[in-house]
């Protein structure tokens, strides 16, 4: 069968691919088409149309900045999809994008699922609406959606969380010399966050000189992206082996997004740091309606890492943070916190109980 999935960011392409060889373990035949990275453009029969490091925009403001670019994407989509006829679409996250292509793909008579939900219990819930007109079946990775959407009368399929079976059980060699405890920078994926993040998490650099500070960077982003922003600071960069340094780190600083669940469920200490255009974080402010913009937090309902969110993130309170979780009775409590984690998001096998689920609902009438 004939598979088009559409990812748009890193956290989607890594999850897109182990989706990938889950449905090809249950169907031998399967050939993709997508939209995504460099771990789904590893996957054997996988054709890729566009990387997600061509269509990532971040922010209110960057949006209507690209709409030109966005709109040629969401037209050279719904045609490669017309030509490739599928017998399923996959929509991971990326809602902006995912939804406008998922009204044209109902209407055209292919199916539709959407693994990964939006975060519409955050912001813009009235694409709930959306979702049940468009979506033939939903499948969930965080525990209280599956109750979210219920208030909306509609069925989900709570699979899991698929970074259980990323970092269970699983070693990532780390390849560089290791003479102080390392400190973790995880500033993001799109350039446009790094160029903003990365300079208020190096600030500190130099008031800890007992430890060694490592970059996660990626593979997308230009080596001078990074280079230019670290100056003659003693900061080493290591692409595409994120889970190889939070695997050896004693802490980290790390931006928002699904790093903050990876980090805590390596168990390594850590605070959340973002800060995004000025425009685009006082529109969302007035538009997000949740508590907190850690996964962390918001699985426990509680705020069990600090979150430095725009004029907060600066070298005061950084370092402030940074200390609290280096040695602090916090530091502890925090690791306790993060070995409950695991029993909240439930069992391993998420990515292969969602293959179960597509192909179910490729076979239905």
């Amino acid at each position: 069968m004939k598979y088009y999935l559409i990812a748009g960011e890193a956290s989607g392409d890594m999850h897109g691919a182990n989706l990938m060889l889950a449905i090809k373990q249950q169907d031998t035949t399967a050939e993709f088409r997508f939209w995504g990275g460099d771990k789904m453009a590893q996957i054997p029969n996988a054709t890729q149309v566009e990387h997600y490091k061509n269509t990532a925009f971040m922010g209110f403001v960057e949006v209507l900045k690209h709409l030109r670019t966005i709109f040629k994407f969401i037209k050279q989509c719904k045609e490669d999809i017309q030509n490739y006829q599928p017998d399923v679409v996959i929509f991971i996250d990326y809602p902006g994008f995912n939804l406008r292509i998922a009204k044209f793909v109902k209407e055209i008579g292919i199916k539709t699922v959407y693994y990964i939900s939006p975060q519409v219990w955050a912001w813009k819930e009235n694409r709930v609406k959306k979702i049940k007109q468009y979506i033939d079946k939903m499948l969930v990775i965080l525990p209280f959606e599956k109750d979210f959407y219920k208030k909306w009368n509609y069925n989900v399929v709570y699979v899991g969380h698929p970074l259980l079976d990323e970092i269970s059980d699983r070693k990532y060699p780390l390849n560089i010399q290791k003479e102080k405890p390392i400190i973790a920078l995880l500033p993001g994926s799109r350039k446009q966050e790094i160029e903003k993040i990365l300079p208020e998490f190096l600030s500190v650099v130099n008031q800890f000189k007992a430890y060694q500070f490592v970059v996660a960077g990626l593979s997308h982003i230009e080596d001078e992206v990074y280079t230019n922003l670290i100056g003659n600071k003693n900061v080493i960069v290591v692409k595409n082996n994120t889970y190889g340094i939070l695997q050896q780190s004693h802490a980290a600083i790390v931006a928002s997004g699904t790093a903050t669940l990876e980090t805590a469920l390596f168990g390594v200490p850590l605070f959340v740091g973002y800060k995004g255009n000025f425009l685009s974080y006082y529109i969302g402010r007035m538009l997000v309606k949740i508590k907190f913009i850690s996964l962390v937090n918001l699985i426990f309902n509680e705020q069990v890492v600090t979150e430095l969110i725009q004029n907060d993130l600066n070298k005061e309170n950084i370092e402030k943070e940074l200390k609290n979780i280096l040695s602090n009775p916090k530091r502890e409590q925090m690791i306790a916190k993060f070995q409950l984690l695991r029993q909240k998001l439930g069992n391993k096998g998420a990515s292969t109980v969602a293959a179960t689920e597509i192909l179910s609902l490729i076979n239905s009438k």
